[in-house]
């Protein structure tokens, strides 16, 4: 009997692409992490639904517009369909971090709106977010989403963070997506 395969969302900054501590705010300072443009589209291919879900809020510290964060989006979108490949979604939080808005991780907003999306809730759907954080991790665990870490990113300064909640340990979002496709196999 074939199990349900979850949905899966994904942070950007860290997971997908280059993170910088001086924030991506242009196409050209988007750059993929090896090997993950690749395992998107293994995991479309295979039957899975991918969303991206990321705070944003160097538009709110006036870095970069909402265009040219729809251009990177655009460019990491035809990336994926070049390998096969499709992106179901994404939200991002354009918010800073003092608005006190719903939407930013660690809050559950974002993920609230695909599951709106979607018509379903990912406390009886099977859900995994991966991301390099604890604020990826919470906000997934608040919504009943299984949380993955991996170690690109932040993810290696994150693994040594004191975590309330369980959660899976992979070296990148390629070493992730192996073991989710042997899994759901």
């Amino acid at each position: 009997m074939a199990r349900i395969k979850p949905i899966i969302l994904l942070d950007r900054d860290g997971v997908i692409n280059k993170d910088s501590d001086a924030y991506v705010k242009s196409v050209d300072e988007w750059q993929p992490i090896s090997g993950s443009i690749k395992s998107i589209a293994a995991l479309s291919k295979a039957g899975f639904q991918i969303f991206v879900v990321t705070n944003q809020s160097g538009i709110a510290r006036g870095y970069y517009d909402e265009a040219t964060l729809q251009a990177m989006h655009n460019k990491m979108k035809n990336l994926v369909e070049a390998e096969g490949g499709v992106i179901s979604g994404i939200e991002y939080c354009p918010h800073g971090p003092d608005d006190n808005c719903q939407c930013r991780k660690p809050k559950s907003g974002m993920i609230e709106a695909i599951e709106t999306q979607l018509g379903l809730s990912f406390q009886e759907h099977p859900a995994i977010m991966v991301g390099d954080s604890l604020r990826d991790l919470l906000a997934g665990a608040a919504r009943g989403c299984s949380p993955v870490l991996v170690l690109t990113g932040k993810g290696r300064e994150t693994q040594y963070k004191k975590i309330d909640i369980p959660f899976d340990v992979y070296t990148d979002l390629a070493a992730f997506t192996i073991a989710t496709l042997h899994k759901f196999s």
